[in-house]
Formats: structure tokens, C-alpha cells, sequence
């Protein structure tokens, strides 16, 4: 657990700029401070893709704000929970981290739509994952 006492998530993905940051933005509007919340990016993008902030919206979630960071080795060190989406082997992998690879569809280039279908699938994985947390 991080110093907090509170078990921390890191959620990855390529860009740092679709997946992560729904998973990241739904994590702390449904968990609140029961959880840390971090994401990044093996190679992050230069903003937040328009497409994952407009749906987002459409759930009250604001990710506007939110920018894409690059992934370092303390960031997974800091995390109990890594969560990887699509970045492959770039993740450093450390002993008595939870790993997971969820496989999403990457949202970038695609319709309003399937952006939906994808945040859908992401807000089902992390109120499992706030449940298994917390």
C-alpha cells in the first residue's frame, strides 16, 4: 500500500491520452479518496483525445483538464494495482504489484459510438476493481 494507507492504481496505456484517462477519471468520481489514482504513458500523446473527454462529459466526469504523462519507473513503484491497456511490454514489472491487462479498444480515430461502447466496458472494469479494492 502507498503511505496513505490507501491502495493505489496506475492505469497505462500507449498515448496516455483515451483509455487511461477514462479509467483514471471514473476511478476517482467512484471511489473518491478511498483510492490513489494515477495514469500515464509509455509514449504520451500531446492532449487528451477530444473524443474520451466528450463522452466522459456525457457521465459528468470532467477530463478537460486532464494531460497526458510519461511513464516512470517510480510511478509503478508507488502503485499496488498497474493496470495496462494495450502498451505491451514498456510496463517495468516489479514483485508484489498487482498486474492487470485489460484489452480495450483503443478510442482514438473511432466514432462517438464505439467511444461510448469502450467507456462503458471501462466503467464495468473499475467498479470490479473498486470492489475488489475497497
Amino acid at each position: 500500500m502507498t503511505e496513505t494507507t490507501r491502495p493505489a492504481v496506475l492505469f497505462v496505456c500507449v498515448h496516455n491520452a483515451g483509455r487511461s484517462q477514462m479509467a483514471a477519471g471514473y476511478l476517482q468520481a467512484l471511489a473518491g479518496d478511498r483510492i490513489d489514482v494515477f495514469s500515464a504513458g509509455s509514449e504520451p500523446g500531446d492532449r487528451v483525445n477530444p473524443a474520451a473527454v466528450a463522452v466522459m462529459a456525457e457521465e459528468g466526469i470532467d477530463l478537460s483538464a486532464a494531460t497526458p504523462r510519461v511513464l516512470t519507473v517510480d510511478a509503478v513503484r508507488r502503485a499496488d494495482v498497474v493496470i495496462t491497456m494495450g502498451c505491451g511490454d514498456a510496463c517495468p514489472i516489479f514483485p508484489g504489484r498487482r498486474y492487470e491487462d485489460w484489452s480495450l479498444d483503443d478510442p482514438a480515430g473511432q466514432s462517438a459510438e464505439a467511444v461510448r461502447a469502450i467507456r462503458d466496458e471501462i466503467r464495468a472494469r473499475v467498479e470490479t476493481l473498486i470492489a475488489e479494492l475497497v
